[in-house]
């Protein structure tokens, strides 16, 4: 998996080969952890190491007929990342603001299905049975004025 360590060396392969081939000198740039750091991610070696690991799935695949999929380490990692910086504006300053601002007005505006829970989660399935069993009174999580449906135009 692409741990810290992983994309380190990445940068290190780069480092070391353009060292190698001239391109660069060795003081040019650092050759520990100092490397990961911030300023390099849109420097050219930067850049180049980025590259490396955007193709590393198809690459690895075409050439050692490996499938590589690693869906369950950005999806621990972007919710945990996604929660911490909710936690952080929910209970602070921002209050309520920080759920509305940083997830979803961004849900709508990019049409995330979430957007939508009640019915990934079959409330409509729910509603569909009380309608046919408590008619028109029935008690339902859908109808015209869900929060579902609030956002069908709102993008």
């Amino acid at each position: 998996s692409p741990s810290f360590n992983w994309t380190l060396n990445l940068r290190k392969q780069v480092r070391e080969e353009w060292i190698l081939s001239g391109v660069i000198n060795a003081d040019d740039y650092p050759s520990d952890t100092k490397l990961m750091s911030a300023q390099y991610d849109a420097d050219k070696l930067g850049l180049e190491a980025d590259l490396r690991l955007q193709n590393f799935q198809t690459d690895i695949s075409r050439e050692a007929g490996v499938f590589h999929n690693l869906i369950t380490l950005p999806t621990f990692h972007g919710t945990a990342k996604v929660m911490n910086d909710l936690s952080e504006g929910y209970f602070g300053d921002q209050k309520m603001l920080a759920y509305v601002k940083n997830i979803q007005r961004e849900e709508i505006r990019t049409n995330v299905s979430a957007v939508k829970h009640q019915h990934e989660v079959g409330s409509n399935l729910g509603d569909n049975f009380k309608e046919m069993t408590g008619g028109e009174k029935a008690l339902k999580a859908g109808g015209q004025h869900n929060t579902m449906n609030q956002f069908e135009n709102a993008a």
